[in-house]
């Protein structure tokens, strides 16, 4: 699947996702695989590879088995890449990961 144009809401594909330069999503996006050359305020999630091009934008969290980001990226986030295991985005919101149940967990200990 790919997008070209403007959303204000998650995205969800079961195959390749294509961002194209001219996108913007503002919300989370999960796919088996990804390419991202635009814009995204939002968590994404892939499955499978996570790829974001020169001059794109992204200001959330990545999870993602495998990850490559070109130069000239502007990724603000926390990222998690492990090719075992990814967890599903159902329980994310645009800008936070899944709470943990064990609750919050001093910082430096």
């Amino acid at each position: 699947m790919s997008f070209d144009g403007k959303i204000d809401g998650d995205v969800r594909g079961e195959g390749a996702l294509i961002l194209g330069e001219p996108s913007v999503v503002n919300g989370n996006v999960e796919a088996v695989s990804a390419v991202v050359r635009g814009k995204v305020n939002g968590n994404i999630v892939a499955k499978e590879k996570l790829e974001i091009k020169g001059k794109s934008e992204l200001f959330g969290d990545i999870r993602a088995a495998k990850l490559s980001i070109e130069e000239g990226v502007t990724f603000v986030g926390k990222a998690e890449i492990n090719p075992n295991k990814i967890a599903p985005a159902a329980a994310t919101h645009r800008g936070e990961l899944p709470k943990s149940s064990e609750g919050p967990k001093p910082l430096g200990r």
